[in-house]
């Protein structure tokens, strides 16, 4: 778990960074390539190289709720020997001890959720998720904010495959 919590730090610095300047400066993750709704980025800036498809939410519900963007990870880290980790930033705090639920169709995952970022509770069904998503039309995140607000974003899969693929050619 400690890993991950590092890796959603990273995730948030590699945001930061994207939207400061979109990778200009030195040891920014850049745009390696964009397909359809995703995009690929890839970072050499500390040990080993980190490259992720990233996607922000087609629809986010309810309308009006003031939050910060949300993104949809799928990470490669070749110092960690990490591959396709899933990891979802929803935007707000999330209730603490709350899980929540990624649906692709008919396929249900629960995430474990930690301030605002969300990963798979069970690591073993994550080759599993990637499959899924490389099949799906959509994805369907819901989640519970500390104020008690039930959230869903939606994420188009739109060119999930070929970033997925694209991600692991850049971290070989």
């Amino acid at each position: 778990m400690a890993r991950r919590i590092v890796c959603a730090a990273l995730a948030g610095l590699a945001l930061a960074a994207l939207g400061i300047g979109a990778a200009v400066a030195q040891g920014a993750p850049k745009l390696v390539a964009q397909f359809g709704d995703w995009g690929v980025y890839m970072d050499q800036s500390g040990q080993g190289k980190i490259c992720y498809a990233l996607s922000q939410p087609k629809t986010r519900a309810p309308d009006g709720l003031a939050r910060d963007p949300a993104y949809f990870f799928i990470s490669t880290r070749t110092a960690e020997n990490v591959k396709n980790e899933v990891s979802v930033i929803v935007g707000f705090p999330m209730k603490d001890g709350s899980d929540a639920t990624l649906a692709i169709g008919p396929a249900n995952f629960t995430l474990y959720t930690r301030d605002t970022g969300a990963w798979v509770r069970n690591v073993a069904e994550e080759a599993r998720l990637v499959d899924a998503l490389r099949r799906g039309k959509d994805v369907v995140v819901k989640s519970t904010s500390r104020r008690g607000n039930v959230t869903t974003d939606t994420y188009s899969l739109n060119g999930v495959s070929a970033a997925i693929d694209r991600a692991a050619q850049e971290c070989r």
